[in-house]
């Protein structure tokens, strides 16, 4: 299905952490947590294709298509093992969706209407008031039924009456329970990053986007560049398209790792530096250095329709920063200049479908980690 011509370029900001006593649902975009599945669907914990590990939470998007039917969202996880590093196998996309009129479980509040690919957090933004009242010493009534925006879909029914019959005193613990709980309760113990809420604006409001770019900042960043590598990059000029080569000229003379790809790359950030993700619907990747010859090749064509595959997301450098375990104040657990994720330009959806669709991700290492630090 196509999307509307000259959509923007969304960026993702992290819009703070994610309170434990918060549960979120499919509509909440994230990074880190537990994935939060609609309803209608189920899965097997995915696993790292490098050593077998349970892999973590990167982030989940809620991202409908215009004028389609369907609640959709991509879920990106990774290896947290540093055996795996920046493996390609060690990171996998799982795109979900399910219809409005599906049946949901009777406990779960009437769901929002689809999105259009341009307003993907806009039905997310509005997270919701907590909405968990004090309730009585004996525990008496609901507990542990915080506001979502339309379900969890990680509760069981045994679950949900465990957590009925606690008492107030031991909601905190409840909640924080849950929120570590791996997809389907099978893996108590299954790794989770930190989550935090994710926030969306589009580029053009930055100050710019493709056409008008914060030179002065562009140039500043570019002239630290110039220092630590001991090269001229060359002036920039305004203009240009994401990943798609505008009329820039520089110098020919080229940096230890590689490149003007690299450049390109700083130079489009610039006005944004903390951006996390940047988000268009078949629009073109914005590479961290120099992307193989065969890139339009290594793409694979959708496994269950055969229709190509086209770019949809990518994350950004600023986002390894976050990607702690809770409690953790240790260095990053994942390193990576860009992971790119194209999906299925039908975004098909075969009948009875109930489990998660596989996608293809694209892993891009960060050619030079201080820039970021």
């Amino acid at each position: 299905m196509a999307a509307r011509a000259q959509e923007p370029t969304l960026i993702g900001l992290c819009d703070g952490e994610i309170d434990k006593k918060y549960q979120s649902s499919y509509l909440t975009n994230k990074v880190g947590g537990v994935p939060d599945l609609l309803p209608v669907l189920t899965w097997q914990p995915p696993r790292c294709g490098a050593c077998g590990s349970a892999l973590a939470q990167v982030v989940q998007v809620y991202c409908p298509l215009q004028d389609s039917p369907y609640h959709r969202n991509l879920h990106l996880l990774a290896c947290r093992s540093a055996a795996c590093g920046g493996r390609a196998e060690s990171w996998r996309v799982f795109r979900s969706q399910g219809l409005e009129a599906e049946p949901t479980a009777p406990s779960r509040p009437a769901e929002e209407p689809p999105l259009p690919a341009t307003d993907w957090c806009d039905g997310a933004d509005d997270w919701g008031m907590e909405g968990e009242e004090e309730e009585e010493e004996e525990g008496e009534g609901e507990g542990g039924r915080g506001g979502g925006g339309g379900g969890g879909g990680l509760k069981t029914e045994i679950q949900a009456e465990e957590e009925a019959e606690r008492p107030a005193d031991g909601q905190e613990e409840v909640c924080s329970r849950l929120q570590d709980l791996r997809l389907g309760g099978t893996e108590q113990d299954a790794p989770v990053f930190r989550p935090f809420f994710i926030s969306v604006v589009e580029e053009s409001d930055l100050g710019g986007g493709a056409g008008g770019l914060e030179l002065e900042h562009a140039q500043q960043l570019l002239r630290e560049y110039e220092r630590r590598e001991g090269v001229a990059v060359g002036q920039l000029e305004a203009g240009g398209e994401e990943g798609g080569g505008g009329e820039e000229r520089y110098e020919k003379s080229r940096a230890r790792h590689g490149d003007l790809v690299f450049s390109r790359f700083m130079k489009r950030i610039s006005v944004c530096p903390e951006q996390i993700l940047r988000y268009r619907w078949a629009g073109a990747p914005l590479f961290v250095s120099e992307p193989p010859s065969n890139m339009a090749q290594m793409v694979p064509v959708c496994g269950r329709c055969g229709a190509s595959r086209g770019f949809e997301l990518q994350l950004m450098p600023a986002l390894v920063s976050l990607l702690r375990g809770r409690g953790s104040s240790a260095e990053p657990e994942l390193e990576f200049g860009t992971v790119l994720v194209y999906t299925c330009r039908r975004s098909c959806w075969p009948a009875g479908t109930r489990s998660p669709l596989e996608e293809f991700t694209f892993l891009q290492s960060d050619p030079d980690q201080l820039l970021f630090k």
